[in-house]
């Protein structure tokens, strides 16, 4: 193969792949030698050997033999390290992760490729996030700025925070998009006091067009990240350019983040990602197994297998997808179908440690979702009776369904006292003898979380 044809190859690709990763990840490819069936590249790291070997492989491999190269398969090496060997009808591997980049070196964290909108599945508890993280993502005029996503560990922050990023770099591949989490922001900004370097730290962070913050709630307490965090968010708002925040909770609810940082990150949208439910997790498997019966031709899965699942692993999708995968490689090594007992032995550390544990944030959101109120009035001083009832209702869930003492309950419920729980349960079991409506509630709550 002449280097005319390599050339020849390297402008399909950039037509096929796209300009931005033709220039990461195919340009940075050296043109070796072609001997016995073998194509031999040079890469400057072997990093990106694996990436253009997992991602880029076959499509190079086609391209090669569509103009009329000779080629069995590809082998990357960097320097005198071992080459990475890409057979040419080798079966797709699993994703990997790239790093986000841009000019001037930005700071990015790695991107995940399995995360895009294409992967995500949407039911009721992620539709709102999930249109919002679309609208961003069509870039244009700054719509909400921040937006901010919350909820619990598993339910699709990150998922979507990623897919946000693929998707500006696909839309516009122009803009500066970094993506980190509030740790590695923490670790630049005291690499740049070490460093005496905060100038740099400060014009770095202030350049970018989009900026994607990851677990918020990582900084509260750190008052000089705070601080730098604060400046930060506003010189980007006041250049109109588009920030993006994810936590584990409400701005509101981030203890020891300081009031004026909480009040930024409610001037934008705030989006709840509730936990799943049935049919969502269902959805999520059904996705899943569609993906895998390519890795894994022939394999057949019995009915009500992904129900069982979905209804026993119901706390976390990423123990949801991780219980899926076992199972398939599982099943692919005994050579067995994937039948309902042979998901209970192969899976059962994991059903044993997902059976059902209801968390008391998780009953606050329910019954808050119940009775259309907000979170903050939830958890907040007032004390107005549509609003005390429904707060009564959530403090007797609590000490019935989950193993918080009295005073963990009160804490969680804005810092009240245990007796104030006390007399909660107390109420709530006096009403359910005398208003039906009340046990109705109770009785659908349960369902809703024990489900």
């Amino acid at each position: 193969m002449t280097e005319e044809t390599w050339g020849r190859i390297c402008a399909d690709l950039e037509k096929t792949i796209g300009k931005n990763n033709f220039v990461t990840w195919i340009a940075p490819l050296e043109f070796r030698a072609l001997q016995d069936g073998v194509a031999r590249f040079g890469v400057p790291t072997s990093f990106v050997g694996d990436w253009v070997n997992r991602n880029f492989g076959d499509r190079i491999l086609d391209h090669l033999t569509r103009n009329g190269v000779s080629v069995d398969r590809l082998e990357f090496a960097v320097s005198s390290a071992r080459p990475v060997a890409r057979a040419a009808a080798s079966a797709p591997a699993a994703p990997a992760q790239t790093q986000v980049r841009a000019e001037g070196d930005l700071p990015g964290a790695p991107l995940d490729a399995r995360f895009t909108f294409d992967t995500f599945v949407t039911g009721k508890p992620n539709e709102l996030a999930q249109a919002a993280a679309r609208r961003v993502a069509e870039g244009g005029p700054v719509t909400f700025n921040p937006l901010f996503l919350y909820g619990g560990v598993g339910l699709g922050k990150t998922h979507l925070m990623h897919a946000i990023a693929w998707e500006l770099r696909e839309r516009a591949p122009e803009l500066r998009v970094v993506y980190l989490s509030a740790e590695q922001f923490m670790y630049r900004f005291v690499q740049a006091l070490r460093e005496r370097d905060m100038m740099g730290f400060k014009s770095l962070f202030r350049s970018v067009d989009v900026l994607m913050v990851d677990d918020v709630q990582f900084i509260a307490g750190k008052d000089s990240t705070q601080d730098e965090f604060f400046h930060t968010f506003n010189a980007l708002v006041d250049q109109n350019k588009q920030i993006i925040i994810s936590a584990d909770r409400a701005p509101g609810e981030i203890k020891d983040l300081e009031d004026r940082i909480k009040s930024r990150l409610q001037c934008g949208l705030v989006v709840d990602l509730h936990p799943t439910d049935y049919e969502l997790r269902l959805g999520i498997l059904q996705q899943k197994v569609e993906l895998y019966r390519q890795q894994y031709p022939g394999l057949a899965i019995a009915g009500g297998v992904l129900e069982f699942l979905a209804h026993r692993i119901s706390t976390n999708v990423r123990v949801l997808e991780g219980a899926l995968t076992r199972l398939f490689a599982f099943a692919s090594l005994v050579g067995k179908e994937i039948t309902l007992e042979l998901a209970q032995d192969c899976l059962a550390d994991i059903l044993r440690a997902s059976d059902r544990k209801v968390t008391v944030e998780e009953i606050q959101r329910q019954v808050s979702e119940h009775y259309n109120m907000r979170m903050s009035d939830m958890i907040g001083p007032k004390r107005h009776r549509v609003l005390a009832r429904p707060r009564q209702i959530a403090m007797y869930l609590s000490k019935q369904l989950t193993s918080r003492s009295l005073p963990e309950i009160g804490r969680r419920f804005g810092g009240r006292d245990h007796t104030t729980v006390m007399h909660a349960v107390k109420r709530i079991d006096e009403l359910r003898a005398s208003d039906p409506q009340i046990n109705e509630d109770l009785e659908l709550l349960r369902r809703m979380l024990e489900g």
